[in-house]
């Protein structure tokens, strides 16, 4: 069974997309077409744009988001996903994927999205920490410890997970942590607490507008974040997407499910091969690629 990946927030590089405007009709009108949805030219900043500002959240998630559904859409007939899953933005790229979310739709709430979580981190200086070398429960009880706003945030795979929080709780939970025996509990350059309470109020705002968008029946199953189970009910997958902001991002989990499930093989679409390096981790003996686009021009 062919499971279809998409990455989150980290994996964008100047230039991206660039080769997919420049060989794809199809890309490039969809390009443009993201362009006026957003109101100004994402392309310019995706293609030529330095990596500062290709950082910042409202450019960064649109634009990974435009780079893997482009890439799935010039796949044509090949493209052809037995299940899905998304890594936190990721789970968007996903939804389109499987025919969810339309493509419009799907920008929208991403940049949305996007805005809301840079709201809601103007609102309290937080930020998160990548734990290497620790059980999950070591480290979920030493959070639990730990006085303030500090919880688990990314099962990325077996000794890797990040945290998320108030800046001074993140950096207490840290120190325990590696008191406790993490090989690594390093401070990541994010400008907020992703998937933790403190995005609270941007579940409310993102909530609103998931709620008013519509959702089809998905033509194969997603593996969401928050369950990390396959689920096909769009009232399901809605109320899954609104929770996902201020839940974990069950990435671990995911895989070893879509594993159990029959996945053979896992294709990472978008930008980078972070995924793949993560699938493998869960599980050695996993065959991954990554999705290319091959011109006919």
């Amino acid at each position: 069974m062919n499971a279809y990946i998409f990455p989150g927030q980290g994996a964008q590089f100047t230039g991206m997309g660039l080769d997919l405007y420049e060989q794809s009709p199809l890309a490039q009108e969809l390009f443009e077409q993201a362009n006026d949805i957003l109101g100004f030219n994402i392309t310019d900043i995706m293609f030529e744009g330095s990596a500062e500002a290709l950082k910042e959240t409202k450019v960064t998630q649109p634009a990974i988001f435009l780079h893997s559904v482009i890439l799935a859409k010039t796949l044509g007939d090949s493209f052809k996903p037995d299940m899905v899953a998304g890594h936190s933005l990721g789970e968007f790229s996903a939804l389109v994927a499987n025919g969810s979310l339309n493509f419009e739709d799907g920008l929208k709430l991403v940049s949305q999205r996007a805005l809301a979580m840079q709201k809601a981190c103007e609102l309290q200086p937080s930020t998160m920490a990548a734990v290497l070398g620790l059980e999950d429960a070591a480290v979920e009880a030493i959070c639990k410890a730990t006085e303030g706003v500090v919880v688990a945030a990314n099962y990325n795979c077996p000794g890797q997970l990040v945290i998320s929080g108030e800046i001074n709780a993140v950096n207490a939970a840290c120190e325990a942590l590696k008191e406790a025996g993490a090989r690594r509990a390093l401070v990541l350059p994010v400008g907020g607490a992703f998937h933790s309470p403190l995005m609270e109020p941007a579940r409310e705002e993102l909530a609103a507008a998931i709620e008013g968008t519509a959702f089809n029946k998905p033509n194969c199953p997603i593996y969401q974040n928050v369950t990390a189970n396959a689920v096909t009910n769009e009232t399901a997958i809605k109320s899954n997407l609104i929770s996902q902001l201020t839940a974990p991002v069950r990435w671990t989990q995911s895989v070893q499910q879509m594993l159990a499930d029959g996945a053979s093989l896992f294709t990472e679409v978008g930008p980078g091969k972070v995924l793949q390096g993560l699938v493998k981790k869960i599980d050695r003996a996993s065959e991954v690629t990554s999705a290319t686009f091959e011109s006919s021009l």
